[in-house]
């Protein structure tokens, strides 16, 4: 509403200074070129005072377009306060009404700049140029104010994952803006508006509480992060590329976080016990002495692969999908995502483990009870029953 009204206002100002301004001009002849000017002056100087030309009054040794100003905001000198006082009800009625109005006087000022009927240094144009910084500095104070809302945002309490409130107000604040400047030429305000509040989400989101949180962090940050990057992949805003790619980066980070805190639970044992060797290898000790030590020596091994059956890891295997399927929000819907992408770490980490016991257990005849194929099964299996 506010925006129409402003248009209305526009529409009606422009034709109403403009031929204003020309009555000006031609009845008190101050649309003459600068020789006739100068005559004029010659002649006023004779007249009131026989001193030299730098002896008249300043008003009329100074270009002919500022007396016209100056008659103009004679004449209209409640244009501007008025102005300024719908400015600050626009602000007060809509939170962004301070954009709508920041469109439409940009357009509008540019638009009458570009016209060869009113010339660049016309009163309409300082006035609307004075009302547009006005409505600029508006609007950046806005976009500061909500800036900071978003990076001291509470998280929720006993939150159990999801979008994040700052993320979707973001996303509010992207359609809607896009929208307002749909049908706008200059959008370089926008453009610094959208790329700090991005800052801001990608900061509120990087500083999230645990203690807050029942679930685990990274996978919070995956989901928000992977949220915004298909919401920017939608939008196909230039300005917010660099951000979509990164939002991409960080949801891949912490989704590689999110599984190798879980990666090892199936196999716990087994995997502590082969953290254990390759730290003593990598502490110097020779591959083929490794099981001369007593904590790793081939009997502890065997001791260790023997609580491992193939039925059991089948059962955690099951049990490590029902807890990142409780974990995630369905609204992401990265379940398969996650799934599959942790199925690829848990079959690089059983042939890691294949390939120790045959460098440090050479001829030992000790294997792990399942196989490659049989872990395929089980993952495969897991997938098409749920």
């Amino acid at each position: 509403v506010s925006k129409q009204v402003l248009e209305q206002v526009l529409r009606e100002l422009q034709p109403l200074c403009t031929s204003e301004q020309q009555f000006l001009q031609k009845f008190f002849h101050l649309g003459q070129d600068s020789a006739e000017l100068q005559m004029l002056e010659v002649r006023v100087s004779t007249v009131s005072s026989p001193g030299p030309l730098s002896t008249l009054p300043s008003s009329l040794a100074r270009p002919w377009e500022e007396p016209t100003t100056q008659l103009l905001s004679d004449i209209f000198s409640c244009l501007e306060p008025e102005l300024r006082a719908f400015l600050d009800v626009c602000n007060k009625v809509h939170p962004f009404g301070c954009m709508q109005v920041l469109v439409t006087l940009s357009d509008s000022v540019f638009g009458i700049w570009g016209s060869s009927s009113a010339p660049p240094s016309s009163f309409l144009n300082t006035l609307l140029g004075n009302v547009l910084l006005l409505a600029k500095s508006s609007f950046n104070k806005r976009i500061g104010t909500l800036c900071k809302e978003m990076e001291e945002a509470k998280t929720p309490s006993r939150m159990k994952g999801g979008v994040l409130p700052c993320v979707s107000h973001f996303e509010e604040f992207v359609a809607f803006s896009e929208e307002v400047f749909r049908t706008s030429r200059r959008r370089g305000e926008l453009d610094k508006a959208q790329l700090r509040l991005a800052s801001s989400v990608f900061s509120s989101i990087s500083s999230l509480p645990s203690a807050n949180l029942k679930v685990n962090t990274d996978m919070v940050m995956m989901e928000n992060f992977h949220h915004i990057h298909s919401f920017l992949c939608q939008k196909q805003i230039p300005c917010l590329e660099n951000k979509k790619r990164e939002a991409k980066q960080r949801y891949r980070e912490h989704m590689e976080k999110y599984i190798t805190k879980h990666l090892g639970q199936p196999l716990e044992k087994l995997t502590h016990f082969f953290d254990g060797v390759k730290a003593r290898v990598a502490q110097g000790v020779k591959e083929e002495e490794i099981s001369f030590q007593l904590a790793y020596s081939k009997q502890e091994l065997r001791k260790v692969v023997e609580k491992y059956p193939g039925k059991e890891v089948k059962r955690a295997l099951e049990t490590l999908y029902w807890k990142i399927h409780k974990d995630l929000s369905p609204e992401e819907n990265l379940l398969p995502v996650v799934w599959k992408a942790m199925e690829q770490e848990f079959l690089w980490q059983y042939q890691e483990f294949e390939e120790l016991i045959q460098r440090c257990y050479a001829g030992s005849g000790i294997a792990m009870d399942f196989t490659m194929e049989d872990l395929l099964s089980y993952f495969n299996s897991i997938t098409v029953s749920n």
